[in-house]
């Protein structure tokens, strides 16, 4: 069974720090590209980073300088570590896992809510 929790959402202050976590089990976690992505209210869920299984890496343009994304295959985690937050940053954040070759899969956690706000 594959699984994907995430943890560390919460409130913050605009300008505060946050790290997402994100544990995985039931699949071969160094084959797989991980990622973060968000939804907010109203809207479509985006892309916020991803990890690729050989080391690559992808933020969207509005995080860029912001957020870093890391993972530790040992441990079959990837975390989101956020900084300067802003309130649009506001969302539910889910954590992805994906590959397409060795058979492919796809796979979400829950998500885990942040809010941004004074």
């Amino acid at each position: 069974q594959v699984q994907l929790v995430e943890s560390g959402g919460g409130l913050v202050q605009p300008g505060g720090s946050l790290r997402l976590s994100c544990a995985a089990s039931g699949i071969i976690f160094r084959t797989y590209d991980m990622g973060w992505y968000r939804q907010a209210p109203g809207r479509q869920r985006e892309l916020v980073a991803i990890l690729t299984s050989d080391r690559s890496t992808t933020y969207a343009a509005s995080v860029k300088g912001r957020f870093t994304i890391s993972r530790d295959n040992a441990k079959a985690m990837v975390y989101l570590q956020m900084n300067s937050l802003k309130p649009e940053d506001t969302a539910v954040y889910y954590c992805n896992a994906k590959r397409l070759r060795l058979g492919s899969g796809d796979y979400w956690g829950q998500g885990t809510q942040v809010i941004v706000s004074s």
